[in-house]
C-alpha cells in the first residue's frame, strides 16, 4: 500500500460520511472506517474498519495513524446533546489530525447564519447565528481555523439540506417521505414560493473527493460553498417526488410545526427541529462560484434522477 492515501472516516455509516467514503474509495484513497460497533456497514466493504467512539480521543488517535486525512463527519444523533458532545469531538479529530500530519475535513451546515447573510451565502459572509446549534458550528468552525494556524489544515464544505440513498437525520428521509412507505401525500416544511438548498448525497461526497485529490493546491484553512440543487420557490422537490412514483397528482401538505414545537415541550429532537423553522422562511442559497472555479464544474445529478435513486433505497414507490 506504499504511496498510497489513506483517510480517516468518523460517521461512515451516516450520509455524508458514508459517501464520502466511497467517493474516497472510487478515487484510489485507501479508508478507514471508524464504526462504534462492526454491524451495518456493508456499503464499506472495501475499507478498513475499526471499532472506536468519536467521542474517544484515544480511539480517534488510534484509527488516525498514517492518515493525510481526517473526515469529521459524526454528529450526535437525533439532534441529542449537541452541547455535550460536538466540540469535544472535534477537539479528538484536530488532536489526532496534529499528531498525525492530517487535514481535518468537514461538511459544513448553514446552521451558521442569520438573516444578515441571506439569501446568497459566500464562503465570507458574516456568521451570527441566531440558535444554540449555530453558535456550536460557528466555535467548531473557529476551533478549525485556529488548528489551520497550528500546523492542522482544513478543509470546509458546506451543503443545503441533504436528501440521498442513505437514510438519516435529514428533512427528505424525515418529514418529506417516510422509508417503506408510499406517501399519501407529501409533507414539506416550507413556506410557499420560498427557494430552498439541497444537496445530493452522492454529488456532495463526490465534491469532497475532487478537492482532496487536489489538496496540495487548498490553503490551509480551505472553505467552498456547494451549490446542489436550487428549488427556486420550493415546489421543484415535490413535484419530482410526486413524478418518481408515478402520481403527479400527489397532495402536499404544510408541516405542522405548531404540533412539533408542542412535541418540543417534551421531546429533545422535535424541539430541535422547530428551532429550525427559520430556515424555510426565507430563500437561502449557497454561492458555489469559488467551488466552481477551482473544481471547473460542481458534480451533479439531474434532480429527478437523484429522486427517483432516493425513493427506490428508502422503498418509497
Amino acid at each position: 500500500m506504499s504511496g498510497t492515501k489513506t483517510a480517516l472516516v468518523l460517521g461512515a455509516t451516516g450520509g455524508i460520511g458514508g459517501e464520502t467514503a466511497a467517493a474516497l474509495l472510487r478515487h484510489g484513497w485507501h479508508v478507514v472506517a471508524m464504526l462504534r460497533r462492526d454491524a451495518g456497514a456493508a456499503a464499506l466493504a472495501d475499507a478498513t474498519r475499526v471499532t472506536g467512539d468519536a467521542s474517544n480521543a484515544a480511539d480517534v488517535r488510534r484509527a488516525a495513524e498514517g492518515a493525510q486525512v481526517i473526515v469529521h463527519a459524526v454528529n450526535p444523533p437525533g439532534y441529542r446533546d449537541w452541547d455535550k458532545l460536538v466540540l469535544p469531538m472535534i477537539d479528538n479529530s484536530i488532536a489526532a489530525a496534529k499528531a498525525v500530519g492530517a487535514r481535518v475535513v468537514l461538511p459544513g451546515t448553514i446552521y451558521n447564519y442569520g438573516s444578515d447573510a441571506f439569501p446568497l451565502l459566500a464562503e465570507d459572509s458574516p456568521q451570527h447565528p441566531v440558535t444554540r446549534k449555530g453558535q456550536i458550528r460557528v466555535e467548531l468552525e473557529r476551533g478549525l481555523e485556529a488548528a489551520s494556524r497550528a500546523g492542522a489544515p482544513a478543509l470546509i464544505v458546506r451543503f443545503g439540506d441533504f436528501f440521498g440513498p442513505a437514510p438519516g437525520n435529514n428533512w427528505f428521509s424525515q418529514a418529506l417521505v417516510t422509508p417503506g412507505k408510499r406517501p399519501g401525500a407529501i409533507t414539506y416544511p416550507g413556506r410557499s414560493g420560498i427557494g430552498h438548498a439541497w444537496a445530493y448525497l452522492p454529488d456532495a461526497g463526490e465534491t469532497i473527493a475532487r478537492l482532496l485529490d487536489r489538496q496540495d493546491e487548498l490553503e490551509p484553512f480551505a472553505r467552498f460553498h456547494f451549490g446542489g440543487v436550487w428549488d427556486a420557490d420550493g415546489t421543484a422537490m415535490v413535484r419530482a417526488i410526486a413524478d418518481a412514483i408515478g402520481r403527479p397528482d400527489t397532495k402536499v401538505k404544510a408541516l405542522p410545526w405548531l404540533l412539533l414545537g408542542a412535541a418540543g415541550l417534551v421531546k429533545q429532537t422535535p424541539r430541535e427541529l422547530y428551532k429550525m423553522r427559520y430556515l424555510w422562511r426565507t430563500p437561502i442559497r449557497l454561492d458555489n462560484r469559488r467551488l466552481v472555479a477551482f473544481l471547473g464544474e460542481e458534480p451533479h445529478t439531474p434532480l429527478a434522477d437523484a429522486v427517483r435513486t432516493t425513493l427506490s433505497a428508502l422503498r418509497v414507490s
